[in-house]
């Protein structure tokens, strides 16, 4: 039986193969993620502009983006999306500042970087541990309570497609981890392992 991750593979529909289109436009081949939620490629789409309007008055770097997404899916154990941001980091600070922050050693940030990625682990690990003087440290970095607000939906949100993935065994593709940049490659040493081959459609 075709299978993609834990699952079996869901018919082709339009909206599936729409899905499929972009990735080829932008990546050359189809990410095994796309595969999996052609389940429901409505739902990832209308994930994705949420998370687009999550940010959309933050005001927040590409760089920032980066950091808050490798941070998140680092500390949650998340392979794919580590290896997909990394490279995406990588390009827009350093390998080595991209590696570095998912190791969890953020001695490479600018202090406002910093507690960005600081705050991201605590909602990752332990929301219900945040206190007050978490959120001062964001203030006093310059983070606008709606800056706070914004970094906090995205965090979540970005768990939320994360958690599907993992949960339902989307490895990464083997084209990704070939075309991440070294350090990042090696800082993921955790999750799933990527595959060995690209997949045929």
């Amino acid at each position: 039986m075709d299978r993609i991750g834990l699952l079996s593979l869901p018919p082709h529909t339009a909206d599936a193969q729409t899905l499929f289109d972009e990735d080829q436009e932008e990546l050359g081949y189809v990410m095994n993620v796309s595969r999996l939620w052609s389940y429901q490629p409505g739902t990832v789409t209308a994930l994705f502009e949420l998370m687009r309007k999550a940010l959309a008055d933050a005001d927040f770097s590409p760089r920032q983006r980066g950091i808050l997404v490798c941070a998140a899916a680092s500390s949650l154990g998340d392979s794919y999306c580590s290896l997909a941001w990394g490279a995406k980091l990588s390009k827009s600070a350093s390998p080595t500042v991209a590696a570095a922050v998912i190791s969890g050693d953020d001695n490479e940030l600018a202090d406002g970087d910093r507690v960005m990625a600081t705050w991201t682990r605590k909602v990752v690990r332990d929301p219900n541990a945040t206190t007050d003087a978490d959120l001062q440290v964001l203030r006093d970095a310059g983070f606008a309570d709606s800056q706070i607000f914004a970094m906090t939906v995205f965090v979540a949100l970005r768990l939320a497609f994360s958690t599907v993935n993992d949960a339902l065994g989307a490895t990464p593709d083997a084209q990704l981890r070939r075309d991440a940049p070294a350090q990042v490659a090696a800082a993921v040493d955790f999750g799933r392992p990527a595959d060995t081959a690209p997949r045929a459609l």
